[in-house]
Formats: structure tokens, sequence, C-alpha cells
């Protein structure tokens, strides 16, 4: 039985094909994200999660080895962005996935603002986001991006436009 609070979910096979095409976009189909070697963790709606591993071309300080400001700020929004598309897609969950990726046609960043905590030092780096909000037009996100040791490297809050 289906109720407006309650929109049928999508099927099994269906949610699959919605977590598969939300990987390929965010892994294949933003090319940036493959410059920094972004990776899907979790395409969970309660706990997205990306990961990278460090490598020479990421570095900013050749002196320290530690991740340029530039990739953790561009991880923190992708990370956001990608925490906003699971988002939408557990919202819209009577809607199948060609649906609910033609949603992502016009969604961007408005404000990001990062924190940097400490130095972006080690061999992989793991980003988490939490949605704050999730209106009709506009998504709010709360970033995170530890290393492997679970060292807190950066936090970040960012709007995006999402119709």
């Amino acid at each position: 039985m289906t109720t407006a609070d309650h929109p049928a979910r999508r099927s099994t096979a269906e949610q699959k094909r919605l977590d598969t095409a939300l990987i390929d976009l965010f892994e294949q189909r933003i090319t940036f994200n493959q410059v920094l070697g972004l990776k899907v963790e979790s395409v969970a709606a309660d706990a997205p999660r990306i990961r990278f591993a460090m490598r020479p071309a990421l570095i900013g300080s050749s002196y320290h080895g530690r991740l340029h400001g530039g990739v953790i700020s561009a991880t923190l929004d992708a990370m956001g962005g990608f925490a906003l598309m699971v988002a939408i897609g557990d919202k819209h969950a009577d809607e199948t996935a060609p649906q609910v990726l033609h949603r992502f046609a016009r969604m961007g960043t408005i404000d990001l603002r990062v924190d940097f905590l400490r130095q972006g030092i080690g061999e992989t780096f793991t980003a988490t986001a939490e949605v704050t909000r999730l209106g009709g037009r506009i998504g709010s996100t709360q970033m995170r991006l530890t290393n492997e040791q679970g060292t807190l490297i950066a936090t970040g809050a960012a709007a995006y436009v999402i119709s």
C-alpha cells in the first residue's frame, strides 16, 4: 500500500541499477574525479563514503609530502555533491534510475567552506558527508576528510543547487 508520506520503494534490482549508475557517474563521467583518483566506497543513504590514495600528483608541499589544499577542497566538494545525489535517490525512491539521474542535470555548488585542521599526510584518505538539508531547490552538507589512521584532516560545509 502506498501513501503520499510513504511512496513505493524501487525494487532491489532497480536500486542496484541506480547504485551502479551513481558510481559510474561519480567515478567515470565526472572526469575531474578521475584526476583526483576518487573511488566510491559506500552508496548507503545513511553513510555515503569515498576514498583516494596519495600519489605524487596530489602533493602540494614536496618538502613535507602533504596533500595540496585544492585537492582537499575539491574532494570535500565532490563528497558533498555525492552525498546529495545519494539522498536525492533515497528521497525519490519511487523513481527509476534514469529518472533520478535526470535530477542531477542542474546540480552545482553554490557555497563551500573548508576548515584545514591538520596537514594532509597519509597513504589513503576517506571522505564522508552528512546531508543537513534537502529542500526542493537547495541542499546542504557537512563533510569530513580523514587519513587511514582516522586522523581528521579537514571539515567542510557546502550548499548546492539541486534543481
